[in-house]
């Protein structure tokens, strides 16, 4: 077992792409990935760092294999886990709702003891409201790959080392 357990879910791929992504720049060897289309949600219970993806889809609501295993969560303790989200979404077409899951996830996460972590600024993002914003940040990373695929490497780049810092690990990314 890796010490970062990778989940996510996806509907038309942007989302497993990002995913995958990620797991080229942490390396294989550190990170189990898990789509949660085929994997139960107590799967995350042996990890004690977590990287959850997720879309947003509509009107704001959670992408379908998040809207199975969300309500799941409410059974695990993530008591003594960090856990960093990132999600995707579209800023302009869907602006009301910009990346609505990365807080319905933390929501769920800090009410089950999780710490998250991987906040990010809301600079370079125009959207009116976002469920994932608090405190003048993103409590995860948005990636709009509908309107700004040209960041997302640059951003991820970013944040994964500042993910990895809080985690305090010492992996290469």
């Amino acid at each position: 077992m890796a010490l970062i357990g990778l989940f996510y879910g996806t509907d038309t791929g942007n989302t497993e792409n990002v995913s995958n992504k990620i797991v080229e720049m942490l390396g294989e060897e550190n990170v189990d990935i898990f789509n949660f289309g085929e994997t139960e949600a107590e799967a995350v219970a042996p990890y004690d760092f977590l990287l959850f993806g997720a879309p947003t889809w509509y009107d704001g609501e959670l992408q379908s294999d998040w809207e199975e295993i969300l309500p799941k969560f409410e059974e695990i303790d993530f008591t003594g886990k960090k856990i960093a989200i990132y999600g995707l979404g579209d800023q302009w077409g869907y602006g009301e709702w910009f990346c609505d899951a990365i807080g319905m996830i933390a929501e769920v996460i800090e009410k089950k003891g999780g710490t998250i972590v991987g906040h990010w600024a809301l600079d370079g993002y125009d959207y009116e409201a976002s469920k994932g914003e608090r405190d003048g940040k993103f409590l995860g990373l948005p990636i709009d790959e509908d309107n700004q695929p040209e960041l997302t490497d640059e951003r991820l780049a970013t944040w994964i080392p500042q993910v990895l810092a809080e985690f305090g690990m010492e992996v290469e990314a």
